[in-house]
């Protein structure tokens, strides 16, 4: 019969089986530790699927410098407009998952996309990691300063007056499109939509005369409609835009289906680590806290945001809920 061990034994043998459980631990833990602590190893890309001018564009070109700041490396902001964002969203999701390729986008049309091209498959909530929501805003209807009608409802009866005579310009496969279209099944109106390959370039056939409505973030029209060369007949948020407190919401006008709000965030590939997700939402939302910093996004049209990448990733799953059934009655598609 084997002899019983001593209790000096049994210490010893316990001391050497959790010196082993550290070392494995720590292991463990190090390596966490260190794929965190050496994040960012290179320059990151922000992949916007938009055009340089867009709303996108704007808030990224904001925030882009900052993050460089607070993470040590350059931030690259890289614009892949086309095929209706898949250009752009493919570059995020061909790239390594290890956060040095992000993607900068806008939450409903990241979840309408899929609904609305052909070619490009792809799954919002699962193919993507959500990181953070960093800005916010609404949509505008606006016309020429030129235009013969000052509200909303006079607009309307101009156009029904005037089937096929009236040009709608957006981008194409963004969310202004699809805002104008159910826009135009609502009001039931004869308005002919011209396709652009960034919503810059309709503003620019807006002001040379050749379109006459356009959807768009306040953001990036709130300096014309000051400089009076457009102005605006309707919000889509659902309450009145500071900046355009005399501008009704289309709620108020009799199409509360079509309020909207439009967030502007970060998110990474499927597989990105959940370190770097982390690091990333830790920062965005301490530089969101900065009084300057949110005084110029005031100023320019957005509402700094921020919060938890599953606050980030409910937004998208209600934004995927209510524009879903929308897109399928509209029967909208895109090539």
């Amino acid at each position: 019969m084997d002899a019983k061990p001593s209790t000096a034994d049994l210490r010893i043998a316990r001391r050497q089986v959790l010196k082993g459980a550290a070392a494995l631990g720590g292991l463990g833990l190090s390596g966490f530790a260190a794929h965190a602590q050496s994040y960012p190893v290179r320059p990151i890309k922000l992949i916007l699927p938009y055009t340089a001018g867009s709303p996108n564009d704007v808030i990224a070109r904001v925030i882009g410098p900052i993050l460089s700041g607070r993470l040590g490396q350059p931030v690259v902001i890289e614009n892949r407009a086309g095929g209706g964002t898949a250009i752009g969203l493919k570059a995020v999701t061909g790239a390594d998952a290890d956060g040095h390729t992000l993607l900068f986008t806008n939450t409903p049309t990241h979840v309408i996309a899929q609904l609305v091209s052909k070619g490009f498959t792809y799954d919002p909530l699962k193919d993507f990691v959500p990181i953070v929501a960093v800005a916010s805003t609404s949509q505008a209807l606006v016309v020429p300063e030129s235009f013969p009608a000052d509200t909303l409802k006079d607009f309307i009866a101009y156009a029904q007056a005037n089937p096929g005579k009236l040009n709608f310009g957006f981008g194409q496969g963004t969310l202004p499109q699809l805002v104008g279209e159910a826009f135009k099944i609502k009001t039931k109106t004869d308005i002919v939509g011209i396709p652009y390959r960034g919503g810059s370039q309709a503003m620019a056939d807006m002001l040379g005369g050749r379109i006459q409505i356009i959807f768009s973030s306040i953001a990036t029209l709130i300096a014309l409609i000051r400089d009076r060369k457009i102005k605006a007949l309707a919000v889509t948020s659902a309450k009145r835009s500071d900046d355009l407190p005399d501008v009704p919401t289309l709620a108020e006008s009799g199409f509360p289906e079509l309020t909207t709000l439009t967030y502007y965030g970060l998110l990474g590939s499927a597989g990105t680590p959940g370190s770097v997700v982390e690091r990333i939402n830790r920062e965005i939302n301490e530089v969101l806290t900065s009084a300057n910093l949110r005084g110029t996004m005031l100023k320019i049209g957005f509402e700094p945001a921020g919060g938890s990448p599953q606050d980030f990733a409910a937004l998208m799953a209600e934004q995927l809920r209510f524009w879903e059934p929308i897109v399928k009655a509209s029967g909208f598609q895109m090539e």
